[in-house]
Formats: C-alpha cells, structure tokens, sequence
C-alpha cells in the first residue's frame, strides 16, 4: 500500500523548470498562435492578454487550490505580460519562470498567488518585499495593501522595475536598490514580509523588522535543498511552519557571504533518488520539489531498496511529476550518465503526442537561461521494472541543471527509483 499519495502544486522563481520539454508541453494546453510578440499589440493583443490570463487563474491559481478571493481578484488584474521582456510574452501567462536579466527571474504566478495568500495580506498592511525583481510580486500586493516596499540587490532591475510599476500606476510602491539581507529600518516595522530570494537562514535584521504579530514568508535551505517557510512573530520570537519544499534563486549579497553550505558543482549528485529516506513533515520525498500526483510506495516490489515513486494520472493535460535541482560547472564536466528503474502501466499520451511521459535535464548558464536539454522518453505503455542508463552531455555553458521526471498531460501510471547522476568525462583545465 502506498504510504502516502499528495497533489502538490507549487513551482518557483526558483530555477526555470523553465523550460524543460515537460514545461514546455504546457504550452500546448492553450496554444500559442497569434500571441504578440516584441512590437505587436494593440486592442487585439490586449484582449487575448485578458484572455489568456483568465485561463491561467482558472487553471493554474484557483485550479491548484488559491481560495482567497482578493488574491484571485489581484492575479486576474494585474497585467504579467507588463512584467517580462517582450521576447517572453508569449510565455506570460504560463505558470513558469521566466528569465528577466542578470540572472533572475520572475517567478511563476501559482507561487506568488501562494505566497500572498499565506501573508494574509489587509488593506491596512504595510509590507516589504526581498527580491523585486521584475516587479510582479510588488504589483499584486499593491492593491491587496496600503503600502509595498520592496528592495532588490540587482540596481538596473530595480530601476527597471520602478519604472514599470510606475508607468501602470502602482503609486503604493516604493522600490529601493540594495541588499535585501538588511531590510528597510528606516520604514520598519513591517506588518508583513515576502521574500523571494533564499537565504542559508533567516536574517536576523528581517525579524528585527516584522511587527509583532506580523507574519513573513521566506525560503531557507542549502542552495537546491529549500524549503519555503510561514514565520509568525509571538512574544518576540519566531514560530515556523514548513509550507513546501522549493527552489528559489539565492539571496546574495550578505546572505551569501554567509552560506556554509555550498554545492560542488564538479562532482554533481542526486539526493534521495532511490527515496529511501523517511517521509519528511511535509509529506513529500526529502531532496524533491514541486511534486504533483504522486505516491512513494514502500514494499518488495521495489526493483531496488525498500521504496519507489509512482506518478498517477487519469486527467489527460495534468501534470504528474517530481523536480530536483543540482549544480554542474559545463567546464569541468563534460558527460554525466544517469540510470534508474522504471515501470509502467497503461501510459498514453494526453490530448496530444506532446503531453507524454518521460525524464528531462534542462541546463542554465550563469545568467540562468536555459543552454541546453537531454530528453528521455517518450516511455509509454505497459512494462516491468527495468534498467536504463543513459551518457548525456553537459553543455560547457552549464552551471546548474534540473532533473524532471513524471508525466507532463500523459496519463496512467509511470514508477522510478535508484535515480543515480554520476559524471563520467571531466574536461582538463
């Protein structure tokens, strides 16, 4: 019997899960033709805009799960396409990250509905934000609170930002360029705080800064092990609830200067690919994120170990998989060979042939754009427990990679375990 089974949704402006091949069937639940693109709009374009941002509140916010009717109001009027670069619009109203620049990235709408409600944001609120980034967060709470202050380390994105949100007549927000890690005193205390960057732990400065009674929202972890955080401020100290396991790009400047944890990305490795370890507070397998329709079943029908990791779907165009990110530096390594078990039964493609099942490694360079893909699959039908391995090379841009595997709109049931990542050929420096 399973030990558990979950329906987990929540993606990231985390790592681009980005455009992976199973994020990139997505596209096809609402086609893209006749989107704008860079230097196009008008009446036409701006309605299909409308269009398409109700279907993805429809579909990716109220659809996984976001009950707070203010939230829901917010995500259907402000404008994403505003906030990316125009060669992304097409993608704008895709419940992914996109890359905005220097490295960063906007995070997907499904993670900022998720984040806002948790904050439990009122019209009295006066809240900070770590991580403006393109500005889209900002924007969403500045109609849900009185004021938003928010800070972002990147100064061409804050001024970019600022100049967005002022040109769409967001006038309760103020953006500032600096270090996240220190706050804003100057405006503090803070009814509540979102941040959207990840620091090791927790900056003191920020709890310094949260109003009594006040609650933050925050991801905290090693650089591809998070897990986003609910704090709320009692009697003076903070009181934690584990949300989800996640991936957000990391908080820099002083928050970096003092990780103690840092990834080798010479030597790159998975965590819990055979999903032994013991369910976690969250219910989800340790070293996973953003899993959806899932179950870890534990017994001897492991091909390997005690447990495995089965992905169920009978909804043609849902999305049933699990996520893990890792660091790889494309000049030292030049192959990696993954293997794992895989089972199957009764798996089909969804509405379409690209709505399938299989394994994808997306890489990114250092401004994290994706770089390159290896594809595994389509693995359809029905057959046994067996062996693959596969030698898939590493682009010398790579500086990290996600590894997705699961259904993306196949349906039935597709099972892994003993995932192993080993690098096989080193480059000479």
């Amino acid at each position: 019997m399973p030990s558990y089974i979950r329906r987990c949704a929540i993606p990231q402006k985390a790592i681009n899960p980005r455009i992976t091949a199973l994020a990139i069937v997505c596209f096809f639940l609402i086609g893209l033709e006749g989107i704008p693109v860079a230097g196009q709009g008008g009446p036409r374009g701006a309605l299909l805009f409308d269009r398409l941002r109700q279907e993805m509140v429809k579909r990716d916010i109220i659809g996984a799960g976001i009950t707070n009717p203010r939230v829901i109001e917010a995500m259907l009027r402000v404008p994403r396409h505003e906030f990316v670069p125009p060669d992304q619009r097409r993608l704008a109203y895709m419940d992914m990250a996109l890359p905005i620049g220097y490295g960063q990235t906007i995070s997907p709408p499904y993670v900022v509905a998720f984040m806002t409600e948790k904050i439990d944001p009122q019209p009295t609120d006066r809240v900070l934000e770590i991580g403006t980034g393109s500005g889209y967060q900002a924007a969403i709470l500045s109609g849900l609170v009185k004021e938003v202050y928010t800070i972002e380390i990147v100064e061409p994105l804050a001024q970019r930002a600022a100049a967005t949100l002022r040109r769409l007549g967001y006038s309760n927000v103020f953006v500032k360029a600096g270090d996240g890690y220190l706050g804003w005193p100057e405006h503090a205390p803070f009814d509540k705080i979102i941040v959207t960057c990840s620091p090791e732990n927790i900056p003191q400065p920020l709890v310094e800064q949260l109003k009594e009674g006040g609650k933050m929202v925050i991801p905290v972890g090693e650089r591809y092990q998070q897990i986003l955080y609910l704090l709320r401020k009692e009697n003076g100290t903070l009181v934690k609830e584990a949300l989800q396991p996640t991936l957000f790009v990391p908080m820099t400047g002083q928050a970096e200067a003092q990780r103690q944890v840092h990834p080798d990305p010479a030597n790159p490795r998975l965590v819990n690919g055979d999903f032994e370890e013991e369910l976690d507070e969250l219910d989800s397998p340790p070293g996973w994120y953003y899993c959806k329709e899932f179950e870890v079943r534990r017994g001897a029908d492991a091909p390997s170990g005690a447990a495995y990791i089965a992905f169920r779907n009978q909804e043609p165009g849902r999305p049933a998989r699990a996520l893990q990110g890792f660091a790889v530096d494309g000049r030292e390594v030049r192959e990696l060979v993954l293997s794992f078990w895989v089972r199957g039964e009764n798996v089909r493609p969804g509405r379409s042939l690209q709505e399938s099942a299989g394994v994808v490694i997306t890489f990114f360079g250092e401004n994290r754009a994706p770089v390159g893909e290896k594809s595994i699959g389509p693995l359809l039908g029905t057959f046994g427990w067996r062996k693959e391995s596969h030698r898939i090379p590493v682009p010398v841009e790579a500086r990290e990679a996600i590894l997705a595997i699961g259904m993306t709109g196949a349906v039935g049931m597709l099972a892994f375990d003993a995932l192993e990542l080993q690098p096989v050929v080193t480059r000479q420096r």
